[in-house]
């Protein structure tokens, strides 16, 4: 595990606040959900993805496509619109 070298107290609600930079490296919102798990002596955070979640749209459906071995879940108009994407990109036609 990397440390970051940023520390942070709890508060007296038992709060601890997150740095913007940290936020932005990991994409974390206002109101995203997070998952809080526990390792021995360590409380680890993850942001929240609901199992088969597209990583575009956030839509859950049974048809979303798991690509990458698993590290990249699409729905089907997410994919789409990413193969446009990706034609634009790279200026090459993609026939789907």
């Amino acid at each position: 595990m990397k440390s970051t070298g940023i520390t942070r107290k709890v508060d007296m609600l038992g709060r601890v606040v997150l740095p913007i930079e940290l936020r932005r490296i990991l994409e974390i919102n206002i109101g995203d959900p997070i998952e809080i798990f526990v390792n021995e002596e360590q409380i680890i955070l993850k942001k929240y993805q609901a199992y088969n979640q597209c990583m575009v749209s956030g839509t859950v459906e049974k048809t979303n496509l798991s690509l990458a071995g698993g590290k990249l879940i699409l729905s089907e108009d997410s994919a789409k619109e990413l193969v446009v994407e990706l034609q634009k990109w790279l200026k090459e036609p993609v026939h789907i």
